[in-house]
């Protein structure tokens, strides 16, 4: 049994789900953060639990050769990034890789007759977040913002995130110099005092349209007026300025009260031919770019003719149904959050889409009472959260026996879960990673299901 502190030599067989390499010692099973496949190491025990053990690399004794040099000066810091010291393509192999490994852990398909396609990456993985929230601090008297290191309660500054949009980089960088220059006083986490918390910066890839919020603890923003004409003249391709109160202990980023300071109270977003407006805490794709190569995905994998009846299920501001309800005969929404389904209804009428609707409610309630009522669909779409679809919403499925079952996932462990369970009655005709994120962890698929 590994004790804390030991150093022992470790070859790493592959990637694990957060991006760690993993190896065996004496059969236990050994994560460790930065380290590759393929590289031998000598690894120090940090912690060690009685299934598994987390370790650090002391020395590298044999190196990968897709080991690269991270672009990042505080990559190794900020935690933002898992995969920076990876060559990208061995990126995307890895990716499909780990979704290979969730399939074999978690399903009883079988892997080797299933087609799991190469992962779609992009032409220029760096600049591609369209959002970033960036906490607060104080450091050595100046204003800073970033990330808190990982698993401490250290505040990272981030000059220069090279995974951002440039523009949000500028009004994040700019934002901290007017906080400082005006003396506004920053939110102090364990003192529970001052004010300014979190600055979030969004743009629109495709319009240039910029959206500045500053969340506070407090409703009240000394120097507000100065502070917004600050914006208006450093800024000056900032369209929208707004201030969100949010005053709880809590990790969620956004309290429930927006209020708009200058300028509009959205900016415009483009996908594709659909075009939307984005409010100060609407949810939108973070990867515009990869977004438009998985929908298109999403709509070859339906394979529409002009007749289907479509649900999405879980469907949030509707972007998926959109995409594909101009090839369709009907297309059904619902979202158990009702403003996601006020923004999917004004998305609709903004469009001029006649065959979409939108429900307020889970799916597993809605979809028995519609085929109750004599209408049933002929595609399924499915963009569950992370941990997966609900129980009931699968069942549901497998009552209701649609053609085709399309599977949006951003977390390959319950797609695969969620596949073995539909595999009674569906067959897996094929799955397509996507790299949405990349130099992160994070992989996306597209998986087809069609019934037996």
């Amino acid at each position: 049994m590994l004790q804390q502190g030991q150093q022992f030599p470790l070859t790493i067989k592959r990637l694990g789900i957060n991006g760690e390499g993993v190896g065996y010692f004496k059969k236990q099973v050994v994560f460790v953060p930065g380290a590759l496949p393929g590289e031998e190491v000598v690894v120090q025990a940090t912690n060690v639990y009685p299934t598994y053990a987390e370790g650090k690399i002391v020395h590298i004794r044999k190196r990968s050769p897709h080991r690269v040099k991270p672009r990042c000066p505080v990559y190794d810091r900020c935690g933002g990034c898992q995969l920076q010291h990876l060559d990208y393509n061995a990126q995307l192999e890895a990716k499909r890789d780990i979704v290979m490994q969730a399939l074999e852990r978690h399903s009883r398909l079988n892997i080797e007759a299933l087609d799991i396609r190469p992962t779609i990456g992009m032409d220029d993985p760096w600049h591609y977040r369209n959002k970033s929230q960036f906490q607060t601090g104080v450091k050595k008297g100046r204003v800073i913002a970033g990330l808190y290191s990982m698993n401490s309660h250290e505040l990272i500054d981030i000059d220069r995130c090279f995974i951002q949009h440039d523009a949000t980089n500028r009004v994040t960088t700019v934002v901290k110099t007017i906080l400082q220059d005006l003396r506004i006083p920053i939110y102090h986490e364990r003192k529970k005092t001052g004010v300014v918390r979190t600055i979030v910066a969004r743009v629109g890839f495709f319009t240039g349209d910029v959206q500045l919020v500053v969340v506070t603890a407090t409703k009240e923003l000394p120097r507000k007026e100065l502070f917004v004409a600050e914006v208006k003249r450093r800024l000056p391709e900032v369209k929208s300025i707004a201030q969100n109160i949010n005053g709880q202990k809590t990790s969620l980023i956004f309290g429930d009260e927006t209020i708009v300071l200058a300028g509009e109270p959205y900016i415009q977003e483009v996908l594709g031919d659909l075009s939307f407006e984005l409010s100060a805490r609407a949810f939108f794709q973070l990867n515009p770019i990869q977004t438009v190569k998985l929908y298109d995905e999403v709509k070859k994998a339906a394979a529409l003719t002009g007749q289907e009846r479509i649900v999405d299920a879980y469907c949030g501001v509707g972007t998926i149904g959109l995409w594909l309800a101009r090839e369709a005969k009907e297309v059904r929404g619902m979202d158990i959050i009702q403003e996601a389904i006020d923004d999917a209804r004004q998305n609709a009428e903004r469009h001029g889409f006649t065959n979409v609707t939108y429900a307020v409610g889970k799916a597993e309630t809605l979809l028995p009472k519609w085929v109750k009522e004599g209408w049933k669909p002929d595609v399924i779409v499915v963009d569950p959260p992370r941990t997966g679809c609900d129980n009931a919403l699968l069942k549901t499925i497998l009552q209701v026996k649609p053609k085709t079952v399309v599977y949006v996932s951003c977390n390959p462990s319950s797609l695969a879960r969620d596949i073995d369970t539909l595999a009674k009655q569906y067959r897996v005709e094929y799955i397509q990673p996507f790299d949405l994120f990349p130099h992160t962890a994070h992989v996306e698929s597209v998986a087809k299901l069609k019934l037996k």
